[in-house]
């Protein structure tokens, strides 16, 4: 397998200056793809994930942007496009949690929610996508003219009590990743998305940072370990690749089994 099958490609990676969105940038970084770390507030985590791809002799640039914004995103890809020339690879991964029980959330807990996690994601698969068409497929780079991969959740299909606006945020993106993928397919432009399950990130830290929170959450989980942010990574990379040509409109779940409902794995 080519280790840097994404060579000459330029990636653009929301919300990448921790957790998932890290991971990702660094398994592009490693693929060979120049990275924009896109990050909002601080930014001394996506200088750090820079400097990490830097010294281990990749090509990287942090861009600070709100994703709900659509000045900020537009801003984001003109800098973005300015300094690597074009764009092949944009991963929708910038994402909140607002969490409250449904008769206690507010409505701006919902709208909070539901304008990073999918109006965000509309926001730069548009800006992502007119590149795209604009330059067209370059045999010699990729033989699509781009990709884009949504990360979603295994909650765009298990519910999720006291979580309904990131839950919904998340069946909004299945439907949004599926219905761009038919769009824009002709155009050679391939859509998919991620579903990952439980991951060892910052924001979910509660549900695994003892052991007996991890062995709860390994009930819900048959392979036996939580997740990490370089499993996610890794099957990024392998999407955005041409070895991954053939794929489009595809949700590929990584979850280490929690969507095979194990609490049925002796009868129910």
């Amino acid at each position: 397998m080519d280790s840097q099958r994404l060579k000459g490609q330029k990636a653009l990676v929301t919300g990448a200056a921790s957790g998932i969105g890290r991971g990702i940038a660094r398994a592009l970084a490693q693929a060979g793809a120049a990275v924009v770390v896109n990050y909002i507030g601080d930014s001394r985590p996506a200088d750090e994930v820079v400097a990490e791809i830097q010294s281990a002799g990749g090509t990287a640039l942090a861009i600070e942007a709100d994703v709900s914004r659509e000045d900020q995103v537009q801003k984001m890809f003109q800098k973005a496009i300015q300094a690597f020339g074009t764009l092949d690879i944009l991963v929708n991964n910038a994402g909140i949690q607002r969490d409250a029980p449904f008769l206690q959330m507010t409505l701006e807990q919902w709208n909070t929610v539901l304008s990073v996690n999918l109006t965000g994601y509309f926001l730069c698969a548009r800006e992502a996508a007119r590149e795209f068409v604009r330059r067209g497929v370059v045999p010699s780079v990729s033989r699509a003219a781009g990709k884009i991969i949504c990360i979603s959740s295994v909650h765009e299909i298990i519910p999720w009590a006291g979580h309904c606006d990131y839950a919904a945020s998340k069946g909004g993106i299945m439907m949004f990743m599926k219905t761009i993928a038919q769009e824009l397919a002709p155009q050679r432009i391939r859509v998919n998305s991620i579903a990952p399950g439980a991951i060892k990130t910052a924001i979910n830290r509660k549900a695994w940072d003892t052991p007996q929170a991890e062995a709860n959450l390994l009930k819900l989980i048959p392979c036996g370990r939580v997740g990490i942010p370089e499993d996610i990574g890794s099957v990024a990379a392998w999407l955005a690749s041409d070895d991954a040509d053939y794929v489009t409109g595809a949700t590929l779940i990584a979850d280490g089994g929690m969507t095979l409902y194990p609490s049925f794995e002796h009868g129910g």
